[in-house]
């Protein structure tokens, strides 16, 4: 393991630190790197001897992590709280941190975490996704239902959020609440329903999930939407 490099990555939007020792701690080369596919790629390829790596968990390390891991012959990903509390320190920067990554790492303290699959990665947005617009949804039908009771309007609940009784609604409601009716009519998530819809749809076709979510939905209560999240 003598001859492999070791490389602290600290990564950003737009661009990612690294420092290069030895198992010794010579430092081989330090800089920046622009974080895009080519530059990485072209950067990975010019290293001149195998190589390990580490590089912090953050919401940009999925693309880093399947850029470089075929071109790595490890490549671990950090935890970003434990990280911290190893590493803690008043003088900070971007070259600091992708040294201590690098010290951590050849020193074997490094506190590693899991990095899953892409495949299930992808999954994982997709579903974080599909929560979120349910979350909008449900604050808008309850913001729509609000609107109504500010102004006394009656409704019938279980229909309020059904097209054929939501726009008739609208248009028995006074001249005078003109505004509450275009405010209504803006609330109303369609699109955002409909993209959910279609979330489940796909997700559904995902042959990682189909076997599971066939077994989830054998349990009494468990449909199609909680055996998928």
């Amino acid at each position: 393991m003598n001859d492999h490099y070791y490389i602290g990555l600290d990564i950003h939007k737009k661009s990612i630190t690294f420092v290069i020792k030895t198992k010794e701690g010579e430092l081989v080369r330090q800089g920046r790197v622009e974080a895009t596919h080519p530059a990485l790629t072209a950067w990975a390829v010019a290293i001149d001897r195998p190589w390990i790596g580490a590089l912090e968990a953050t919401m940009f390390s999925g693309w880093v992590y399947d850029e470089l891991r075929p071109r790595a012959q490890r490549l671990d990903d950090a935890h970003p709280l434990m990280l911290k509390a190893i590493t803690c320190s008043k003088k900070k920067n971007d070259r600091l941190d992708a040294d201590k990554i690098c010290d951590l790492l050849r020193c074997d303290l490094l506190p590693r975490c899991y990095m899953a699959p892409a495949e299930i990665r992808e999954l994982r947005r997709v579903l974080r996704y599909r929560n979120l617009l349910v979350r909008e949804a449900v604050r808008m039908k309850n913001k729509v239902a609000g609107l109504l009771m500010e102004i006394g309007q009656p409704y019938v609940k279980k229909k309020l959020h059904r097209k054929k009784y939501f726009y008739p609604l609208l248009e028995q409601l006074p001249e005078t609440q003109n505004s509450v009716r275009e405010l209504l009519a803006i609330s109303r998530m369609e699109l955002a329903l409909r993209l959910e819809r279609r979330l489940l749809k796909e997700l559904a076709k995902y042959s990682l999930l189909a076997g599971r979510v066939e077994r989830l939905q054998t349990i009494r209560g468990v449909g199609p939407v909680l055996a998928l999240t």
